[in-house]
């Protein structure tokens, strides 16, 4: 399975989730929570303890790499992201196709296709920038490292600011998958599906890279503001 590693930015650093950081994680949380109408995101230190033990155990199968979102400038968790659905290409070919974990040694298999999601931030990390470097790192070690040949992302229907940072990185947009499954909300909903695929990450790294220096002077002013 992948092994957890760090990433580190400008503004970013994304470090593997771990109960250490679950204080900081459910203070992150509890500011202003009025943006996760859409986004599971742990309400209290026990709800941050369990949110981190689920991603733990689903991180021995092979299948998800969770990480704690880490501002540069201070240290301070101001939210999570994670690879997910990874995906494995190897051994016989099976039908119907699902993802499933690695079939050969699990220490060293490397994922051929991968999700990001369970991304939130708090409420005085988000616009800074933060959420845009976050990306930018984990498609740089998903394509450069890994070697994926896919990244999907998918977003609530009905979440149009999720959905317009999406496409704002270059994603493509496959379509909406209608009456899909349940929201947090307990509403059946529709779920949009995006992906960048290999050969459009070169295209996708300068839109990233591009929108990063637009907005660097706005981050940098912002990036000490008091939590």
């Amino acid at each position: 399975m992948p092994a957890p590693v760090i990433l580190s930015g400008r503004s970013v650093r994304l470090e593997p989730l771990a109960p250490s950081h679950a204080p900081a994680l459910a203070a992150a949380a509890a500011a202003d929570r009025t943006s996760y109408a859409f986004t599971p995101v742990p309400h209290g230190l026990d709800a941050a303890y369990a949110y981190i033990d689920r991603a733990v155990a689903d991180q021995r199968t092979g299948r998800t790499l969770a990480f704690a979102t880490v501002r540069a400038a201070d240290g301070l968790v101001v939210g999570s992201t994670r690879f997910c659905e990874l995906d494995y290409w190897d051994g016989p070919v099976e039908w119907p196709p699902a993802p499933r974990g690695p079939l050969s040694c699990a220490v060293a298999a490397v994922p051929d296709a991968a999700e990001i999601g369970g991304t939130w931030l708090s409420a005085h990390a988000q616009g800074t920038g933060i959420n845009t470097e976050a990306k930018l790192l984990m498609f740089q070690h998903a394509f450069d490292t890994w070697r994926v040949r896919r990244i999907s992302l998918r977003a609530d229907a009905r979440n149009a600011r999720s959905r317009a940072a999406i496409e704002g990185l270059g994603a493509v947009c496959e379509g909406v998958r209608r009456v899909h499954t349940r929201g947090l909300d307990g509403l059946v909903r529709g779920t949009a599906f995006y992906s960048v695929l290999d050969e459009e990450w070169p295209t996708v790294r300068r839109t990233i890279e591009q929108r990063l220096e637009r907005a660097r002077p706005v981050a940098d002013s912002r990036r000490l503001v008091p939590a």
